[in-house]
């Protein structure tokens, strides 16, 4: 791995002495005041650019320190690599060479293979740490999965959140474990050939423990505002350290922590007006850096722009994935009939969804009322492993009032055909934790704030849903569960030994089947595919593998009845969702004679794999 050189924060660099580096460009002085056994105050030298910095002796890894501001304050430091007593307390000098990796061969998994599996490292498991993520691996594997991605770690104040609330950007969250036991995580990843993805945020901080301004007011501006208030100023005169200070966060987690891949929250929140965004700087440097190893860099973007993904030698920013929330969203209306909120912009029909699953979104530049305005930009000639699609993830249910997921409202018969679609489409597929056995938790918001924030947190998350029919009455509203409350989170915990039980292990079957097909049949690498409507209740999604062999998936998300494929040819079916192993009442599709080809009669919603 090429030498990486970390530009902040506390870095060990041998013999027990410490360089410590702050931006801090209004501030005449700020010394680090040491703690422990060695306690003293240490001032640090000024710097062109506003930097503050010092090599100091006698520092081993595990002391504690804070920042000393003129007027007296301290504070921890703003690119902390741990905070053991949580986001108030003092920083901790970490040396990162010190881990034994074992992964020096890896080098990462090609994008056209991305199985992608989300979770909260909290809820995950039965012990909510890194180490529990990390015993459930093999299982992992053994699904299909072949990326692992964290929803965001960065340390937050409480024992308690879905991670959007971080404000030590550096510092994994000390609820979860010690940082160490996060690289145990990503190595035995490694071992397994699994890649480890990390979800960052960088268009906002949390309300509570976030220090920037008190180091320097040009990290926000009022020129932007982003749902969270101010926005972070990147691209105003002062700009140029605060870009360097989110690049400086992809290279830590890419260097120190091995991550493979990292998931941009909300970039359309990211107010840019340079002439080069800073996403598109932020991978050109990662790749510059990690020149031999492949990093995956995908945006959770909700305008449906190409040039996310588009080459920079094209005038793209040069990522590598983009979230399609159109695909969620059809899926979701057709087969649950969600219509209120920004599903108003989808008819959920089988035409809409067959034009999002070949084209990647389905806006391409046509008004969305509920967007307020055109949404999208054509997508031609992106590949197709480029569009990560789901029919759950955590926003989709976790910002349900109830945290539902798609299994909880539909017939399980309709949400295997709906797995179906998603998982053998040309796009690179995202399950959320739970999802491949039908799991019976919601997935909740959950906060632990301080009381008068909590208070705060919990009345506005119910007023967030005044404007849907279902609560606009108060007493429908304050059943919404608080967030705040012990019980919120606990709920949201897995119960792995579910996954072993009748009703949750046919799902279980069912997921790895169709991961097993979709690693036989590549729908996203063949140069041939297709994806129409059959009729107004069906779906066909028709792709050539590079072996030559045709694959035909044939799916009723509604109703029952025939559906005809209207091309003849000599195909046999390889797989149904309704076979026994997946359903303990299997009512597979019969075959109708037809000289127009297949044509399946389906008594309820399934889905059908044929091959030529």
């Amino acid at each position: 791995m090429p030498a990486y050189a970390p530009r902040l924060g506390a870095v060990p660099i041998g013999a027990g002495r410490c360089r410590f580096r702050v931006w801090a460009p209004e501030h005449r002085e700020v010394l680090v005041h040491l703690l422990g056994a060695m306690e003293r105050a240490e001032p640090l030298r000024p710097e062109a650019g506003g930097c503050h910095s010092a090599v100091i002796a006698d520092v081993p890894a595990g002391t504690r320190y804070l920042y000393r501001l003129p007027d007296g304050s301290e504070r921890p430091d703003p690119a902390s690599r741990f905070q053991p007593e949580g986001v108030h307390g003092p920083s901790e000098v970490l040396d990162p060479g010190a881990f034994a990796w074992t992964d020096a061969a890896w080098t990462g998994i090609p994008p056209q293979d991305l199985v992608i599996y989300e979770l909260h490292v909290g809820t995950f498991s039965p012990s909510g740490s890194y180490r529990g993520v990390a015993n459930r691996m093999q299982a992992l594997k053994d699904l299909g999965i072949t990326a692992v991605e964290l929803m965001p770690v960065a340390d937050f104040p409480g024992r308690r959140n879905w991670g959007y609330d971080g404000v030590d950007l550096f510092a994994p969250a000390r609820c979860y474990g010690r940082p160490d036991d996060l690289r145990a995580l990503v190595d035995a990843a490694h071992g397994l050939g699994l890649a480890v993805f990390l979800d960052v945020v960088y268009n906002h901080l949390g309300p509570d423990g976030a220090y920037l301004a008190a180091f320097s007011p040009h990290y926000y501006t009022d020129r932007h505002q982003c749902p969270w208030g101010a926005g972070v100023d990147l691209d105003g005169p002062r700009s140029r350290e605060v870009r360097e200070f989110f690049i400086a966060n992809a290279l830590h987690w890419v260097h120190e922590y091995h991550m493979d891949g990292l998931r941009f929250d909300a970039p359309h929140a990211l107010a840019d007006g340079s002439p080069e965004h800073l996403l598109q700087e932020l991978a050109a440097r990662v790749r510059d850096s990690l020149p031999a190893r492949r990093v995956h860099l995908i945006a959770e973007d909700n305008r449906n722009l190409a040039a996310i993904v588009r080459a920079q030698e094209e005038g793209g920013w040069g990522l590598d994935g983009v979230w399609s929330d159109d695909f969620h969203h059809i899926m979701r209306r057709c087969v649950a009939g969600d219509h209120e909120g920004y599903y108003q912009d989808f008819q959920g029909t089988v035409a809409e969804l067959a034009e999002a699953a070949h084209d990647g979104w389905l806006y391409k530049g046509r008004p969305a009322p509920h967007f307020g305005g055109p949404r999208g930009t054509d997508p031609s000639g992106i590949p197709p492993w480029k569009f990560i699609c789901c029919i759950q993830n955590h926003d989709q249910v976790g910002n349900r009032a109830f945290g539902e997921r798609l299994h909880h409202q539909i017939e399980p018969a309709a949400f295997r055909a709906a797995a179906a679609v998603c998982l053998l489409a040309p796009q690179s597929p995202l399950l959320f934790m739970g999802q491949e056995w039908a799991a019976s938790n919601p997935f909740l918001y959950f906060t632990d704030h301080n009381p008068e924030l909590g208070r705060l947190v919990t009345e506005g998350r119910r007023k967030e849903f005044q404007a849907f029919s279902a609560f606009r009455d108060p007493k429908a509203r304050a059943r919404i569960p608080d967030p705040q409350a012990d019980e919120t989170f606990s709920r949201c915990v897995l119960r792995w030994d579910e996954a072993e039980r009748p009703g949750h292990r046919e799902v279980l079957a069912l997921h790895r089947a169709l991961l097993a097909w979709r690693r036989v049949s590549r729908p996203g690498l063949g140069e041939e595919r297709s994806a129409r409507a059959l009729g107004r209740e069906g779906v066909c999604l028709e792709w050539r593998s590079r072996d030559g062999s045709r694959w035909l998936l044939m799916v009723r998300l509604v109703g029952s009845g025939p559906l005809a494929l209207g091309s003849p040819g000599d195909w046999r079916t390889a797989f149904t969702t309704e076979e026994p192993a997946f359903a303990d009442d299997g009512q597979p599709p019969r075959s109708e004679p037809s000289p127009d080809g297949p044509t399946l009669g389906f008594r309820r919603p399934g889905a059908a794999l044929l091959r030529r």
